[in-house]
């Protein structure tokens, strides 16, 4: 226990550092337990969809979308996303939705409104439309 206060003392700064990380680390956890929207991976999105009637929504460029989506998703152009234009999902706002962005990144924020705007289970998917090809799931191409 000495060599612990003796290097605090002799090192502050580093000690403050080790702290702070810790600190982020455990609140970022702490924040998706707790958090409205959870990130699912390419295989509970399959089970949603099979077992619950999940719509998966697309939120990537039209363009990206033509190229290859995920069988049955439907489009929101990001600029609707950003401007919480939700008004084509009404229909589904009691299903479960899923987002899927390039990377997964995107998505996150647009869950959160979409929360707020009374959609009642809003998911993400976990590394985009990259973790759906990267586990070798199939696609469909046109528009």
């Amino acid at each position: 226990m000495d060599q612990y206060i003796e290097f605090i003392t002799n090192h502050p700064i580093l000690s403050l550092a080790w702290v702070g990380i810790v600190f982020l680390i455990v609140s970022g956890w702490i924040k998706s337990k707790l958090s409205a929207v959870k990130e699912i991976n390419p295989q509970q999105l399959t089970l949603l969809i099979n077992r619950e009637d999940g719509k998966v929504v697309d939120i990537r460029a039209q363009k990206e979308f033509n190229a290859g989506r995920i069988a049955g998703a439907e489009h929101l152009s990001p600029e609707k996303a950003k401007q919480s234009d939700f008004s084509s999902l009404e229909k589904h706002k009691s299903k479960p939705i899923i987002l899927v962005c390039a990377t997964g990144m995107t998505a996150q924020g647009v869950a959160n409104a979409m929360h707020k705007a009374g959609f009642e289970s809003v998911y993400v998917l976990s590394g985009g439309m990259g973790s759906w090809q990267s586990a070798s799931l199939p696609t469909t191409t046109g528009r």
